[in-house]
């Protein structure tokens, strides 16, 4: 069966985050993943994946900034990732030496560069063009020439430092409904980054909530990606609203089955990260409640 990881950041939400860990054990997790740890005491952090038995198998790159206090300031003032900036790459390049830092104190085995949104003073030239950036002929490539330049510099050089510690880099296609102007968008996208760096620790994580939402055709694209080696790590919520995964357009027993079977077939070993917003909200117990679809995959499977 498909190994689920439970997103501190978004589950467990009516507890303070350095409880969380308690109760994503109590519910049958073995795994966690975080947006971003930095602004948490670190010792404890480590302290409760060793006392508990978890694993911390993801984190994000700082949203901006470069020390753990400014993440929290960097994320209300709309930042979502830097690595696509050309006017900032000494703040990726040190937020993501503090992301490493923390991966290597957790114990962490993947890192989730995020791109960033395209700066307001590109905007007004990007083109939405599923054609796909990589095409130098297109306009697509030429409007997103500079932003597609130091997006791959910045993960060849992350790549490059994160692979003797056995860190994979990962990249995110995010829809524009939830994060406007995000850079990266579509699967295919993803791939061609992965495919132009062509460095075995740079993966995509897909999240099928947002693939949904931008492109859908998921069993497909499951299909199409996995079995070559592309996909580092799955996220999970229900579509449209972002809930559990047991309601809405996507009926996502299928698609853990193709997980399944995939994995099977190939032996790929990763997680299916659980990153969704509790239907019962912030009220304590909300999310154990709610966690009925994965009690029940666990004990038919």
């Amino acid at each position: 069966m498909p190994k689920f990881c439970a997103n501190l950041s978004m589950l467990y939400t009516e507890y303070p985050y350095l409880e969380r860990f308690e109760h994503a054990r109590a519910d049958g997790f073995e795994a966690v993943e975080s947006l971003f740890p930095y602004e948490h005491d670190l010792p404890t952090q480590v302290r409760a994946l060793e006392r508990l038995g978890l694993e911390q198998v993801l984190i994000n790159t700082p949203p901006g900034g470069f020390k753990a206090q400014d993440v929290t300031q960097a994320w209300a003032d709309g930042d979502r990732g830097v690595a696509c900036d050309p006017l900032r790459v000494s703040e990726f390049k040190a937020g993501f030496e503090l992301a490493l830092s923390y991966a290597k104190a957790l114990g962490t085995q993947r890192i989730h560069v995020m791109a960033g949104c395209i700066p307001v003073d590109h905007r007004a030239a990007f083109m939405d063009d599923a054609k796909g950036f990589l095409q130098t002929s297109s306009d697509a490539a030429h409007t997103h020439g500079p932003l597609l330049e130091t997006y791959l510099e910045n993960l060849a050089w992350s790549a490059k430092l994160a692979k003797p510690e056995g860190i994979e880099i990962l990249i995110e296609p995010i829809n524009t409904r939830d994060i406007p102007h995000y850079f990266l968008n579509r699967q295919a996208q993803a791939h061609a980054v992965v495919d132009a760096l062509g460095q075995d620790n740079v993966k995509v994580q897909m999240d099928l909530y947002h693939c949904q939402i931008v492109e859908g055709d998921l069993s497909r694209k499951i299909a199409h990606h996995l079995p070559r080696g592309g996909i580092g790590h799955f996220q999970i919520a229900g579509v449209p609203d972002r809930h559990e995964p047991d309601g809405g357009e996507v009926f996502y027993g299928a698609l853990f089955d193709l997980i399944d079977q995939i994995s099977s077939d190939t032996g790929w070993s990763g997680w299916v990260g659980c990153e969704y917003r509790p239907r019962g909200g912030a009220v304590p117990g909300a999310t154990s409640q709610g966690l009925g679809w994965f009690k029940s995959w666990k004990k038919s499977h």
